[in-house]
Order: structure tokens, then C-alpha cells, then sequence
């Protein structure tokens, strides 16, 4: 009687184990293979070659938008609407709601993006607009989403999603491991091989 309860305990955890083991293993497939390459290309980042490509446009505001910048602003506070959508029709960049850097004689608007980055600098008395975009390629893009550079927060929330589907897949297969070591005599020094080779490069190799 004993056998047969343990043998359906154990079928039971072996069917939802299996199950959110696979489930997990496909939500994370996708992410986990592009995280697993730019891990490598960050690694070696320093010899993988970029070539940078920078965009630049420049345009003048007409007199009554450039008046719209005199007075004192707030600090970080956005340009006018009217402003953003001149510069945005000019350059093609977004700048509503952005904060900028007010100084006496400019606004400054930092635009970081993945992959690259971009501004647009705006002289509060000559009205002159300047903006810059520079691209670093899809390389430079895979690996500042791996980072969760400048992707803003809704990138950040599916890398915690992600991080969390990988943690779920992680510890259902260490207990797959330890319902099947009974069978598999090299598993616990398998998994013992995984946790001490990184602690020894670490301590050994890592100053």
C-alpha cells in the first residue's frame, strides 16, 4: 500500500514538474538564445569592430517659437509643444516631454537610445537647431537590450519576467535531477562540477 501511494506521489510531481518545465523552457527559449550571444559579444566586445554612424540636421526656429525659450524655466523642465513639434518636423526626432538642460544661453536635450544615442541642442537666442544621431549598429542594439540600457521601463519589466521564467526552469530541472539521480549515477557530480569549476576560475584566475 505504502509502494503505491509513493509511486503516485512521485508520478504526481513528475507530470507538473515536467509540466513548468517545459513551460518555462518555451517562454524563455527565444530570449535565452539571444541573451546566450550577446553575453558571448559582450565578452569579446572589445574585438568585435563598430563603425558608428552619425546624422546630423540643423534648422533655425522662427520668432515666435524662439521667444517661447526666454524667461526662466524650471530645472529639466521640457521644451514648449510647439517647440518639440518643430524640432521633431525638422530633425525627425521626439523631444515632447523630454527634460532638457537649460542653460543661459541653450537647452540641451540628451536622447540615449539602444544601440546608439542622439541630442538636440537648441540656442535659446538664435533660435539655431542642432541634433545628432548616432547609430552603432544591430550588434551594439542586441547588446544594450541584454543590458537594459536605455530600453526603458517596459523592456526592464520583461526582463524580470524572463529572469523569472529562467528561475522556474532552472529549479524544476534541478528537482527533475534529484527525482532521477536514483538512475543516473553521475548527476550530483555533474551538478557539483557546475557550482565549484566557476568558484575556483573565480578565486584562482579573478584579482
Amino acid at each position: 500500500m505504502r509502494d503505491t501511494v509513493d509511486r503516485q506521489r512521485r508520478a504526481f510531481w513528475l507530470k507538473h514538474l515536467h509540466r513548468w518545465h517545459w513551460i518555462s523552457s518555451a517562454v524563455s527559449l527565444v530570449v535565452l538564445l539571444l541573451f546566450s550571444v550577446t553575453g558571448f559579444t559582450l565578452n569579446h566586445a572589445a574585438r568585435i569592430e563598430a563603425s558608428p554612424q552619425a546624422t546630423r540636421h540643423a534648422a533655425t526656429l522662427p520668432a515666435p517659437l524662439r521667444g517661447q525659450l526666454g524667461g526662466e524655466h524650471a530645472r529639466g523642465a521640457a521644451v514648449p509643444p510647439s517647440v518639440a513639434s518643430f524640432v521633431r518636423d525638422s530633425t525627425g526626432l521626439a523631444i515632447e516631454g523630454r527634460g532638457g538642460e537649460w542653460s543661459d544661453d541653450e537647452v540641451y536635450v540628451s536622447l540615449p537610445r539602444p544601440g546608439g544615442d542622439g541630442w538636440v541642442s537648441i540656442d535659446r537666442e538664435s533660435g539655431e537647431v542642432q541634433s545628432e544621431v548616432t547609430d552603432r549598429g544591430w550588434l551594439a542594439y542586441l547588446n544594450d537590450l541584454h543590458k537594459g540600457r536605455n530600453t526603458g521601463p517596459v523592456w526592464s519589466w520583461f526582463i524580470d519576467a524572463f529572469a523569472l521564467a529562467c528561475l522556474v526552469f532552472a529549479i524544476t530541472g534541478l528537482l527533475l535531477l534529484k527525482m532521477h539521480a536514483g538512475q543516473r549515477g553521475m548527476t550530483w557530480p555533474m551538478v557539483a562540477l557546475g557550482f565549484v569549476l566557476p568558484v575556483v576560475l573565480a578565486l584562482v584566475f579573478i584579482h
